[in-house]
């Protein structure tokens, strides 16, 4: 809570009337640290209803005099609306929160008033961390005496407000252990808390006095009692409750305050004896309900010191004061809004549940910023709409907002995110993460001992019917071409001999098995292709990568629309878009066409995965589940008499096609169903032809970065066809006048090993380091024929949701290719998103996916 300067509370009507101050946090949209910068702000707004703090981070909101709480509510949000407007539009956001959690106390200097520097210099770390902020409620009394003895009789109630506003359970970036350590620390100031017993105006006006005279405090506004007369206005002031991020906590705790307020009116006037509460109870009930808010136990004051459940405690209250509710005809609001209070649960504990998600404490803040704005569009200066953020941004080469206009495309997705806002589209990241919890939509980082959620943002990748139709043709012809070689690598080598590949770059290779020549029947060995596209900034679309080992991110891509279906169900679906739903069967169906013959009319299939340990254990679930095929790790299988049988409840069943999804080296030391490794007998079944490994064994050759350089003339040697999709100028640094080059332009080029793949050891020349740039240059020249270097792609951008506001962030595509009696190109492909300010967008280096729209 900051120091109140006292302004705006409602004068006296003829019935109790209502207003309150609001103390809103003002914080960096970006960092989410709470900055100083309130008077540029408030420079902008009413200050007949906008006022300073005794920190600069603070905005102070006061309504105007309410008759009913709808007036109040409409008082509220509107404020808000105004100052949230104007902050948006400087990029930061305001917290209705009794904290927020990132804080630098050596950036937040107060306002420099001589009353607040006088404050600071007298007062030192109690005004230096006052970094709190609450919300007060006033009543309108004229009688000063009356206003006395309220305070006196509702102090009881004070704990149960304060659990029911709880909204500040982290403290200089760390848990505090607490719902409100706001109240922690406001208590901390000498006038705080309970006044003890005072018998009428004259008896509080002489403490004041007294305290003056002390030399405690300067002036009659520094009484900050739990429940006060106002030092200048005719009103009786409620103190104790946070700020409270959502609007309708806000008015239930107005309108209990003021059932309170005429019961106390009520009772002073019938001449009923006030019954004190006992000083040490009556902190100790304050403390309980500062300690856990409406998560614990409360005490029931005056009728009991035995702790009760906090909803007890409230559901009491509320009805206790149902003749004063009634009276005020606030009755059937209040009991609703209590309801949705409880079931919802404190702010604090929402603040807790999103930090448990994923450990974030920005997450924290992104949440109390959203539930503050509450989906309220801001209204800037002028009374024009802000909309939020959720404008087009200017980005050359985005697929969306090239130069800041939308493509059509686009628009139907944009006018829905705009709708939501940056509140609305938090909630569907919160729905959207639970979604995936319960689905189970994760991967693994190899060091990490837990999973993780599959990073998912919420705006859609729409690719036009124009380009995938042009990239369907591009995508079969490679992977036929790549398919082609393979199987020539580990046969005649016709492509050495006619001097189309060096035979180096093939003996070179770290991915050139033994293994591969394994296959002694002629045939598709890559059944399943990933191709890794990208656009450049003119809107072509080229080749980055092949995967022909174990391209991952087919169940990603499918669920990724299940995902968009799900939290985001107003999105308008283009028409001619393609569902993934049929994928898994494509897939199944390509499987099941590389069985031998040894299998007969039906084959039988199973995916072989190493188990939860594996980054992709969701995909292979997955897969397993949507093609109703066994999921088997090698200690299922066991290879009896040359043939390969899965082994389940002790009997044994014919495999003849393993959908292959680890990797060679650990298949063949990996124990069988007998403990004993399973590799060497696989080999003799792979040998004998009676199953087949879909993937084969040796597909890595496929994959290898110096043999991407010679794709367009495998597609002109083995199909006789010019290619259809463009590469990325690669130069090998095997070559010597090609190192020489690769050596000289370190700085312009992309270094990526033969071998790598997820975005290991790339090395992005422009944005390198000079350490980084000597160490490539060292192994380079060590290793050779081991390094590719390639132009940098001017990737095009995708507007991401970053939690404020659209962004542009890099993106790729992976497109999925399977191939059995023939090739077809799978309805799902996904895209991969880079984090802010890199190019790669791998999921292990801090990528995300989105979903993919693709027209046909």
């Amino acid at each position: 809570m900051s120091i109140s300067t006292g302004g705006g509370e409602p004068t006296l009507g003829t019935k109790l009337t209502l207003g309150v101050e609001e103390e809103l946090h003002v914080v960096d949209l970006r960092t989410r640290e709470l900055v100083p910068r309130a008077p540029q702000i408030l420079e902008q707004l009413d200050p007949e209803s906008f006022s300073a703090e005794l920190h600069r981070s603070v905005v102070e909101t006061n309504t105007p005099v309410a008759g009913s709480l709808d007036e109040l509510r409409d008082g509220v949000i509107g404020l808000r609306r105004r100052a949230i407007g104007i902050a948006e539009s400087l990029g930061l956001g305001l917290v209705a929160a009794g904290t927020v959690p990132i804080v630098d106390l050596d950036s937040l200097p107060v306002t420099p008033t001589s009353r607040y520097r006088r404050m600071v210099d007298e007062y030192q770390m109690l005004a230096r961390e006052q970094l709190i902020c609450g919300a007060q409620v006033h009543v309108g009394i004229t009688d000063r005496d009356e206003a006395v003895s309220i305070a006196q009789r509702v102090s009881p109630a004070l704990p149960v407000l304060l659990a029911l506003s709880a909204s500040s359970p982290y403290w200089m970036g760390e848990d505090s252990g607490y719902a409100s350590v706001r109240s922690l620390v406001w208590m901390r100031w000498p006038t705080a808390g309970d006044s003890g017993a005072v018998t009428g105006a004259a008896d509080h006006d002489a403490l004041v006095a007294d305290l003056i005279a002390s030399g405690t405090i300067s002036d009659p506004k520094m009484v900050y009692f739990d429940v006060r007369p106002s030092a200048h206005l005719p009103t009786v002031e409620l103190r104790v409750t946070d700020s409270s991020p959502d609007a309708d906590t806000v008015v239930l705790l107005a309108g209990l305050f003021r059932g309170l307020v005429l019961r106390a009116r009520q009772e002073y006037r019938a001449g009923k004896p006030l019954v004190p509460t006992r000083p040490p109870l009556h902190r100790a009930a304050m403390w309980r309900a500062a300690r856990s808010g409406l998560e614990g136990d409360l005490l029931d004051l005056p009728r009991s010191p035995v702790p009760v459940p906090a909803a007890v405690a409230v559901e009491r209250l509320v009805g206790d004061l149902r003749p004063q509710l009634e009276e005020l005809g606030d009755w059937e609001q209040v009991y609703d809004l209590a309801v949705q209070t409880l079931s919802r649960g404190s702010s604090a504990a929402r603040q807790r549940r999103a930090m448990a998600r994923r450990g974030r404490i920005s997450d924290v803040v992104d949440l109390v910023v959203a539930d503050t704005r509450g989906g309220a569009t801001g209204i800037g200066p002028g009374g024009q709409t802000v909309p939020a953020g959720l404008t087009p941004y200017a980005a050359e080469g985005d697929e969306a907002f090239p130069g800041g206009d939308v493509v059509p495309a686009y628009q139907g997705i944009l006018d829905v995110l705009s709708a939501l806002g940056p509140a609305g589209l938090r909630r569907r990241e919160d729905a959207k993460d639970d979604e995936q919890r319960a689905r189970g939509i994760t991967f693994s980082v190899a060091g990490e001992a837990a999973t993780r959620l599959f990073p998912f943002d919420l705006v859609p990748r729409t690719v036009p019917a124009g380009d995938w139709g042009r990239l369907r043709g591009g995508l079969i012809q490679r992977v036929r071409a790549l398919d082609a070689f393979v199987n020539d690598v580990y046969g005649d080598r016709t492509v050495v001999r006619d001097g189309v590949v060096p035979e180096w770059v093939i003996d070179g290779s770290p991915e050139l098995r033994p293994s591969g020549a394994l296959v002694s029947r002629p045939g598709v060995r890559a059944q399943v292709a990933g191709v890794d596209l990208v656009r450049d900034g003119e809107g072509n679309w080229c080749v980055l990568e092949d995967n022909l080992r174990v391209p991952s991110g087919i169940a990603y891509a499918m669920q990724n629309r299940r995902l968009t279906e799900a939290v985001l169900p107003e999105l308008p679906y283009p028409p001619g878009l393609l569902s993934p739903e049929r994928t898994p069967q494509l897939l199944k169906q390509a499987l099941l066409d590389a069985a031998g013959p040894a299998a007969g009319d039906d084959p039988r299939l199973v995916v072989l995965s190493q188990g939860p340990d594996d980054s992709a254990w969701f995909e292979h679930r997955m897969l397993a589940e949507e093609m109703g095929v066994p999921l088997v790790r090698s200690t299922d299988l066991l290879v009896d008499e040359g043939v390969l049988h899965r082994i389940a409840n002790g009997r044994k069943h014919r495999v003849d096609v393993v959908y292959l999804r680890m990797g060679e080296d650990s298949l063949v030391h990996s124990p069988g169903a007998d403990g004993m490794p399973l590799g060497p007998s696989l080999v003799a079944a792979l040998h004998a032809d009676t199953v087949v490994l879909a993937n084969a064994l040796g597909n890595g050759i496929g994959d290898d970065k110096a043999v991407y350089a010679y794709v367009p003339r495998l597609i002109e040697y083995y199909l006789g066809e010019k290619p259809l999709l463009a590469d990325v100028p690669t130069y090998l640094c095997g070559i010597p006048e090609q190192r020489a080059e690769v050596l000289d332009r370190l700085d312009e080029l992309v270094c990526k090993p033969v071998d790598g793949y997820g975005g290991d050891r790339i090395v992005i020349g422009p944005h390198a380091g000079p350490e980084d740039l000597a160490a490539v240059r060292r192994q380079i020249r060590t290793a050779p024929h081991r390094w590719v270097a390639q132009e940098v792609v001017d990737l095009s951008t995708a507007p991401v949701f970053d939690g404020h506001q659209l962004a542009p962030r890099h993106v790729d595509l992976r497109a999925f290719v399977f191939t059995g009696r023939e090739s077809v190109v799978a309805p799902a492909a996904l895209t991969r998103v880079a984090p802010a300010g890199s190019m790669i967008v791998n999921s292990s280096r801090g990528g995300g996916s989105k979903d993919t729209w693709l027209l046909s």
